[in-house]
């Protein structure tokens, strides 16, 4: 305990000595790494209920062929599936009233019409499809920027502060000992050591919610792809 204690102090008093240059480095390193944690946190959250929720729609959506029912229950579940059958359910309700000339009287239903249906639909998935993947995808950046850019920054640090030391020690009197010369050394690689405390973990979680999110937006374009050609038998009908 006593020992943990003493470099505990030892440490922190290496803080504390840094030049401005290496504290700024240790700011700024400081400061990614603890909102790379908080991305984190939020993020595996996030996913976890997105999977859930849409793993809880798709249950019902393949044992039911009540669209009302299923619209009613993505209104209460929620979740990036159930969001897209929302947007696909509205654009087929409106162009099947548009076809029968509720929306616009001189509507017509035949062949080109409901084909330009269709293609309505599937852009109105495709639309909603890229904004519940950027959802997902929201704050990976930070992420990799973090996990790539860490080290990089730490490095830097710890070359400024091992220059700063062999400059004082140009200066100094007489024959320097390794006493003088290894706290200055153990001071500059505190930045290094920061960077790949901030850099590994931000880097694991990058790689970890990108398969996540590569799963989540095949299961949500098969889903697309399946929705389509039941909305396109229900327009031809």
């Amino acid at each position: 305990m006593n020992l943990f204690t003493e470099g505990t102090n030892n440490i922190l008093m290496l803080l504390v000595s840094t030049g401005p240059v290496v504290k700024a480095v240790l700011l700024l390193l400081v400061f990614m790494s603890v909102v790379s944690w908080a991305i984190i946190y939020t993020k595996f959250r996030l996913l976890r209920s997105s999977s859930k929720k849409s793993a809880a729609f798709l249950n019902l959506y393949h044992s039911n062929e009540d669209m009302r029912a299923l619209l009613s229950f993505s209104e209460k579940v929620g979740g990036p599936v159930a969001e897209l059958f929302r947007a696909g359910y509205a654009e087929v309700v409106r162009t099947e009233k548009k076809s029968r000339g509720e929306l616009d009287p001189k509507g017509s239903g035949d062949i080109s019409s409901r084909s330009e249906s269709v293609d309505l639909v599937e852009r109105a998935l495709n639309k909603a499809m890229t904004k519940e993947a950027s959802k997902l995808e929201r704050s990976l950046v930070f992420l990799a920027t973090t996990g790539s850019s860490s080290p990089f920054i730490g490095l830097f640090g710890t070359v400024w502060g091992i220059m700063n030391s062999f400059i004082g020690l140009a200066g100094s009197k007489g024959v320097p000992s390794l006493e003088v010369v290894a706290p200055g050394i153990a001071e500059a690689l505190i930045a290094t050591a920061i960077g790949l405390a901030a850099a590994i973990p931000a880097t694991i979680a990058y790689n970890y919610f990108v398969n996540r999110v590569r799963a989540m937006e095949v299961e949500m374009e098969h889903f697309c792809a399946g929705f389509l050609n039941t909305a396109e038998r229900y327009l031809n009908r």
